[in-house]
């Protein structure tokens, strides 16, 4: 499995780090998480006051800064030797990350640090670009998505377990439909079916069939 890649890409709220953890875990693979990759630098430019519109700066920023992933399962994320995996899943900075990703020179820093890692195979990954920009050339290539109310309704669960349920439902539905704009219509690596993509629809299925119908998808030899 060391070359292998699988790569899923589809809007906040379908599934997709859930999936591409389990598919690690079962396979054998290694997991990059490209969406905490960007959490991350928004943290980072939220602490140093950029704003929504600071692109430039917040390329400049992405250049310097060193993200990693630790141990666990899930893994942790770290900017240098903090530990920031809780402070990025608010729904705030989730918001400044999906503004800063609209930035080309935003997206090319983080793509080449995300091509680098997965350059020898052996991973499972996901986020908005992945089978289009990131990894094309991945042998496994997933749309995973479901309707706006079912990914709304999985998103206020999470953040309620993990006790950042302050935001209402409503309010949490229209910033996940304001994302799926942004993600779908942004000049540059628009969320899209990638050419090769198989779609898969997780509305109604437990986690289980969603990884059994993506490993189904797996090429002989593999």
């Amino acid at each position: 499995m060391s070359k292998l890649v699988i790569a899923i890409d589809g809007p906040a709220g379908a599934g997709k780090s859930t999936v591409a953890k389990a598919l690690a875990k079962d396979l054998g693979l290694c997991y990059l998480d490209t969406g905490a990759m960007y959490r991350a630098l928004a943290l980072a430019a939220s602490r140093a006051g950029m704003s929504p519109e600071s692109g430039e700066d917040a390329a400049q920023l992405a250049e310097s800064l060193e993200i990693s992933f630790g141990a666990g399962d899930p893994p942790s994320i770290w900017i240098g030797d903090e530990d920031v995996t809780t402070q990025i899943r608010t729904p705030e900075i989730g918001e400044l990350a999906s503004a800063l990703s609209t930035h080309p020179g935003v997206r090319r820093v983080m793509v080449k640090q995300q091509q680098a890692m997965v350059a020898d195979g052996g991973y499972t990954l996901e986020g908005r670009d992945v089978t289009t920009v990131v990894a094309p050339h991945a042998q496994v290539k997933v749309y995973l998505t479901a309707s706006l109310e079912e990914r709304a309704k999985r998103r206020h669960l999470e953040m309620e377990q993990k006790g950042l349920g302050e935001l209402e439902y409503s309010e949490l539905r229209k910033q996940m439909q304001t994302r799926d704009h942004r993600d779908i219509t942004r000049e540059d690596s628009p969320l899209a079916v990638a050419p090769g993509a198989t779609i898969v629809e997780s509305g109604g299925l437990p986690i289980e069939g969603v990884v059994n119908r993506i490993k189904a998808l797996i090429p002989p030899g593999y």
